[in-house]
């Protein structure tokens, strides 16, 4: 066996106000770890326990399981006998047994998505001695029943295999309650507990061929590798893929001393935020239950009830309960356990106070006793992350910079999408109410199994409760609605992290997984029918709702004002119509980084026009066709200079292969030979002839213009008679006219050349000047290299990111998707460059190509126009290397802004 070096410590240890790490050491401890160990060191009631660190996961995969546990068993052994001493009890005592949580714990939180198992050290002896220990039967079998159903689960792989498949656990228990006739867990007497124990183990044996484990050090060592393998499991790998986190953080295990909600009605569990994680209001809130373990809370088993007065009196405003009947069957914590609330609110000020933002904590009562088993950021949603980092800021905890810094510019996005206009809906058309889990508005189709989100453009995923299984399934629904769980359970905390829209705890749903169907009052909806959720409300509504603009005002205007005093770079849009440009504009747009003219060209007569220019067989055929197209041309230019009124508007000259105008199907090639009046042979003569084996490379950009220098002219008149129209309307245009795909500055200088001729010529017809300037893409890897000899001659560079991405790698952006997503699963991309700049080879492009174009041409004005444009990381890249402007999509650009702000506050902080 290979021995490992014993260079430093590999378990930390906490507990009794005292602790091995701190609140620093996240990269170390993971996220739960360096929280634990916090919050031990502060005073805070911690269940004692220790942290076996990330870097073990690391060489967990390296080198094997025998290898690591062989090395870590006498520093796990310290840690256990030091629990022991704290808790008063004795690991693998039969009489005073010491019972441990086993949890993952990755230095960002990744809720539900690696594995837990609690209750281990329990066996038949155990038990027994738990039971006599506590004066509590019930409670010592319900613990063990709960351990062996988790443990086979988590360690021995007892999972189903697909949706079809029965979980057996969930089986025996439904069983069971059926031959019963009750509904609820807390309703097992002593003897069905002990005869689940029973059918649990006797399942695990014949599914499995073992033995449920009785030696509890075999029992902490399955769970302890079992966390590290679920590191690497499809869930983990799934939401790290979607985050963007990398591989080798890997993850910490957190063995912790068990603390038990469920001893009895003077026990409880629950979750709790010290803000709203929805709007991000301040105002204490959660969920408990009475008499249960932790899981039941998350996995959305039980719908739990509020903590507070205020929060119950809320829930049952939506769920139209009289308040009568709220006290009575849904009391809040703060109304039946006064003392446990009051010590508990105490604690939540003392934790965001300590860590400056919204904490996400989870508490246990035990008999009379409150323990905090965990405190976390918590996870929100974009409207919540910017009221709260506002909120913070103006009540003087945080500055500026450091509201500006806890923005995730994506989750920005979730605020400039269009929201429900609530005018509209009639109240006959709410078919039920659940809970407002995570805010927004989704309509779509209905379907039931994580694995069929896909199966319609828009799907809502309509579940009895959702389990970690289903991330993918949440991931590609627009809207989650479940009918069992809370403002807690894993798909609203799941669903508030992807910035999805989540309806909870919607009782009055039936869901009918076997028939595809679910019912409420007698209604019955179907898979594949529409229904509409409303996130903020949590109505559930039948059919497709109308929606509106949102509204980017309060808060939100608070951060982007926030943002434009700190960035340096400017952000432009990438914008084809008026309608896009007045968007952008609205959103804070500096200008158009990128028109592309070829998207004018597919719409009524214009595509007509355009087919009869390519069809042409001479210049003047083409020319002919041309000026049919120009006051379309003219008229398009017009009308985004003056939504962009006085900002500059870059504008591509025709990119793609004429090919891309003309159709390939037969039956359409003789409509367009019919619009023509020319024969169908003509058609398809010219198809065959534009034919590409490789477009991207061929016959496109400023290779057309310089073949058929007519569409230049044409293109350069039109822009120029549409900004000398403007002008005579006291109307300011900015034109910048770009020549894309330059590989040679001759073939730069002739498109120059034509360009300013034919301005000369409408200036002189017109008898008036605007100003205007001419530049280039730098899309070709040779542009880059000759970046110096370019700049003599353009007056601005645009980095087209896609296709230098496209040229640099050798990858089509259009096929690449075939592979992409296995090299990233394989660990040989660890991103989609298409998606987030490459800065180590493409990102060297656009670093030597702004440097060698300044070198010539000190104040050359330098952007990136690609999809980059409005990706946080990519800006950053740009920001560093000084470049001018980024241009993204017109709901991008706030994102853009915010990333630019973070990017310049990073540098002087550097």
């Amino acid at each position: 066996m290979e021995t490992l070096t014993p260079v430093k410590a590999r378990v930390f240890k906490f507990g009794n106000k005292q602790a091995d790490g701190n609140g620093t050491m996240r990269n170390l401890l993971g996220g739960k770890g360096a929280n634990l160990a916090e919050m031990s060191a502060i005073g805070i009631p911690v269940p004692p326990g220790f942290t076996i660190t990330t870097e073990v996961c690391t060489e967990y995969n390296d080198l094997g399981k025998e290898t690591v546990v062989g090395y870590l068993k006498d520093e796990v052994t310290e840690a256990v006998r030091e629990i022991e001493m704290q808790m008063g009890t004795k690991w693998g005592d039969t009489n005073n047994p010491l019972l441990l949580s086993v949890r993952s714990g990755a230095r960002v939180s990744m809720p539900g998505m690696m594995d837990t198992v609690l209750n281990l050290g329990l066996n038949d002896e155990a038990v027994i001695g738990l039971a006599k220990k506590t004066g509590n039967e019930r409670f010592a079998w319900d613990s063990y029943r709960r351990f062996i159903q988790m443990y086979a689960g988590v360690v021995m792989g007892m999972k189903p295999e697909s949706k079809d498949d029965v979980d057996p656990f969930e089986e025996v228990i439904d069983n069971l309650k059926e031959k019963r006739h009750i509904e609820l867990d807390t309703q097992f007497t002593v003897q069905d507990l002990q005869d689940l124990v029973f059918d649990f183990k006797d399942i695990i044996n014949k599914r499995t061929g073992r033995q449920f484990p009785t030696d509890p050090w075999e029992q902490l060592w399955g769970a302890v590798t079992a966390v590290f393998d679920s590191w690497n499991g499809a869930r983990a790998l799934y939401y790290r893929k979607i985050h963007g986190y990398p591989a080798d953080w890997g993850t910490a295990v957190n063995v912790q001393a068990m603390v038990f909600g469920n001893m009895g009605n003077d026990s409880a569990t629950g979750v709790c935020f010290t803000r709203d994680a929805g709007s991000g209001e301040n105002v204490f809130n959660g969920e408990y239950l009475i008499n249960a373990q932790g899981e039941d809370v998350v996995a959305g088993v039980r719908t739990p009830q509020q903590i507070t007065k205020l929060g119950s009196q809320r829930w049952a405003e939506l769920a139209q309960v009289s308040e009568a009947d709220r006290k009575k069957e849904y009391p809040s914590l703060e109304e039946i356990m006064p003392e446990m609330y009051q010590e508990l609110d105490g604690y939540q000020k003392t934790l965001e106070a300590h860590y400056r933002d919204m904490q996400d904590m989870e508490f246990t009562i035990q008999k009379g006793k409150l323990w905090i088993l965990q405190t976390r950021n918590g996870k929100r949603t974009g409207a919540a992350m910017v009221k709260i980092a506002v909120d913070l800021m103006k009540e003087g905890v945080i500055s500026e910079t450091e509201a500006l810094m806890r923005m995730e510019p994506n989750k920005l996005d979730e605020l400039l999408h269009p929201v429900f206009d609530t005018k509209t809906i009639n109240q006959e058309d709410i078919i039920a109410q659940g809970l407002p889990a995570s805010p927004g508005a989704a309509t779509g189709q209905v379907v039931f199994f994580a694995d069929e989100a896909g199966k319609y453009k828009n799907t809502i995923l309509a579940r009895i409760e959702t389990s970690p299984e289903d991330l993918e399934g949440i991931n590609i629904a627009k809207g989650i609605l479940t009918a069992r769980g809370g403002m807690t359970s894993h798909a609203a905390v799941v669903a508030r992290g992807l910035g999805k829209c989540c309806v909870s705890g919607a009782g009055a749903v039936k869901i009918d997984y076997k028939n595809r169907k679910f019912e409420v009052d007698g209604r019955v909806f179907q898979e594949g029918d529409w229904i509409s959720l409303n996130g903020s409300t949590g109505n559930i509504i039948d059919g497709k709702v109308p929606t509106k603009e949102p509204e980017l005002s309060g808060e939100f205007g608070e951060i982007m004002a926030l943002a434009d005093k700190y960035r340096k770079m400017q952000v432009r849009t990438n914008a084809d119509t008026p309608k896009d440009s007045k968007v952008a504009r609205t959103f804070g747009a500096e200008g158009i980084g990128l028109t592309r003219t070829e998207h004018m060209f597919f719409e009524g007569d214009r595509i007509v026009a355009m087919r009869e220019m390519i069809l042409a067989s001479t210049e003047k055929g083409r020319k002919k066709a041309l000026t049919k197209l120009l006051p379309m041309q003219r008229g398009d230019f017009e009308a985004i200079f003056e939504a962009m009124e006085g900002l500059p508007v870059t504008i591509r000259l025709l990119d793609p292969p004429l090919h891309e105008f003309i159709p390939h199907q037969l039956a359409a090639q003789k409509e367009v030979a019919d619009q023509l009046h020319i024969s169908v042979a003509a058609v398809t003569s010219k198809v065959a002839e534009l034919h590409e084996f490789n477009p991207m490379m061929g016959h496109r950009g400023c290779r057309l213009g310089n073949t058929y220098p007519e569409i230049t002219e044409m293109q350069a008149t039109a822009i120029i008679e549409a900004a000398l129209n403007l002008k005579k309307r006291g109307v300011k245009a900015r034109p910048e006219i770009m020549v894309p795909l330059v590989g040679t500055v001759s073939e730069f200088l002739e498109q120059k050349r034509i360009i300013q001729e034919t301005a000369e010529q409408v200036f002189a017809k017109r008898k008036d000047r605007i100003d205007y300037s001419i530049g280039t893409m730098i899309e070709i890897p040779r542009a880059a290299l000759i970046a110096d000899k370019i700049a003599a001659h353009a007056d601005f560079f645009s980095f087209g990111t896609n296709d230098l991405t496209q040229m640099t790698y050798g990858y089509s952006r259009d096929d690449a998707g075939k592979f992409l997503g296995i090299y990233q699963n394989k660990g040989l991309l660890t991103s989609d460059p298409f998606e987030i700049l490459d800065q180590e080879g493409v990102g060297q492009l656009v670093t030597m190509g702004a440097e060698r174009g300044r070198a010539t041409k000190p104040n050359l004005k330098v952007g990136i126009c690609g999809e980059h444009g409005g990706e946080p990381n990519s800006v950053a890249f740009c920001h560093r290397n000084k470049l001018n402007y980024v241009s993204c999509s017109p709901f991008r650009v706030p994102i853009a802004r915010v990333a630019a702000a973070q990017a310049a506050i990073a540098e002087e902080q550097a």
